[in-house]
């Protein structure tokens, strides 16, 4: 059986593709052509449609990948941009080129300049800096500057789940001691995972930075600190 190798449609999935008049279209269509899937969860997919598939996963581009790209947009669309403005959508991306061409697009739209400022404007989160200075006041052992700094922080209205992540986020690239950095994974995670089921108050943030705090102190109290 041969294929036009030009009938190939790419198919971006929703809800409505699980439908069994899709399901017969999909099947129908096989006769003449090929199609490539393009989907999220491909558990989601019902499984007349999975066990006629080759299923192939990629992984996250790096930072790098994704530089070079947007590099490549920002000539050809003439777009002004600086270097921090480009490691923001890096940032905000964590891989995805998706999301990076549309912040970009979102940036530039809306303000004309790709900067950092503008950058975090648009995709809502809150500045790595400011969470970095929070997590360098845990690793000094202030526990009260770390509390103001948190609440300032949570008073100007982020969502919850938008600092956590964040936070994890910047504790992933912080340089601080490995042993540290590891014992706090695991309470962000933790914490993570309490937010994503509802607790989401402010006492968990604050709670998460007197546990920080704690971590810190014991790794180099037992001597895994630098």
């Amino acid at each position: 059986l041969m294929y036009d190798p030009l009938a190939v449609g790419v198919w971006h999935l929703h809800r409505h593709f699980n439908a069994v008049p899709a399901q017969a279209s999909y099947l129908i269509s096989l006769l003449g052509c090929r199609f490539a899937l393009a989907c999220n969860i491909s558990t989601k997919l019902i499984e007349p449609i999975q066990s006629r598939c080759a299923i192939l996963r990629y992984s996250r581009l790096t930072d790098e990948q994704v530089l070079r790209r947007l590099q490549e947009v920002c000539q050809a669309e003439s777009v002004s941009y600086e270097p921090g403005g480009l490691e923001a959508i890096i940032f905000t991306a964590e891989g995805d080129m998706r999301n990076a061409l549309n912040n970009l697009q979102a940036t530039h739209a809306g303000f004309g300049f790709v900067d950092q400022g503008n950058v975090f404007k648009v995709c809502d989160q809150p500045h790595p800096a400011t969470v970095k200075a929070i997590l360098d006041r845990c690793i000094q052992g202030d526990i009260m500057a770390a509390k103001n700094e948190m609440t300032a922080l949570y008073n100007t209205g982020y969502a919850t789940t938008d600092i956590i992540s964040t936070v994890f986020k910047v504790c992933r690239y912080h340089d601080m001691d490995e042993n540290v950095k590891l014992e706090w994974m695991k309470e962000i995670g933790f914490m993570h995972m309490r937010i994503a089921e509802g607790v989401d108050s402010l006492l968990q943030l604050l709670g998460l930075c007197a546990r920080l705090v704690r971590s810190a102190r014991e790794v180099r109290e037992g001597g895994g600190g630098r």
